[in-house]
């Protein structure tokens, strides 16, 4: 049975497709992350170029000579990917492009999650982040919140623990979590909290 996310997987199939036709394939993502890992492969095995994988602003400048020599570019970005980081590496790549094609491929549910917990983020003095950090989504919302109020990244109820100085001074917490957190963890840090 392939396990694979539906939207994952639409990555994976415009990776191929732009190598099938002839586009030198940029992946905006992490490229040690396993769906970034996985959508190059897709690609790599359609194409004669190997794809690029671009993280960063810095990655897209240093890779900028082989964006140029390319005749087409194709970019695809990680499903997780922030979309301010996209914003940001698309018009060094689109300076340096002949032709360029653009498959906005981050996951509409993690967009409107960031969304969504950016303007909860904006009512409260501390956001609690709920969620592997491992997990790309679930990093990059941090990230993001932590640019608007004081942040907190757990895994689970008991890392709470570690904030409680913190916790006892704070009178408004948001919480959010990450696309793979269990409802059952969540759950259990909003009970934790109300404690």
């Amino acid at each position: 049975m392939d396990a694979t996310c539906p939207d994952v997987k639409r990555v994976q199939d415009k990776a191929k497709n732009l190598a099938e036709e002839g586009y030198r394939v940029v992946i905006i993502g992490k490229a040690d992350h396993p769906e970034v890992i996985g959508i190059k492969a897709c690609a790599d095995l359609y194409s004669n170029e190997e794809a690029i994988v671009i993280s960063s602003v810095n990655e897209a400048l240093v890779n900028i000579e082989k964006i140029k020599q390319a005749k087409k570019i194709g970019i695809v970005i990680q499903t997780t990917q922030k979309s301010e980081n996209f914003k940001k590496i698309l018009p060094i790549i689109a300076e340096s492009s002949k032709e360029l094609k653009v498959h906005n491929t981050i996951c509409s549910t993690t967009f409107k999650r960031q969304q969504e917990a950016q303007a909860l983020a904006k009512e409260v003095e501390l956001m609690v982040v709920v969620g592997s950090k491992s997990s790309a989504n679930t990093t990059n919302l941090a990230e993001i919140l932590s640019e608007i109020t004081k942040t907190i990244h757990i895994e689970g109820p008991e890392e709470l623990d570690l904030y409680e100085d913190l916790l006892e001074k704070i009178n408004k917490i948001g919480v959010t979590a990450g696309a793979s957190t269990p409802e059952s963890v969540i759950n259990e840090v909003i009970n934790r909290i109300g404690d």
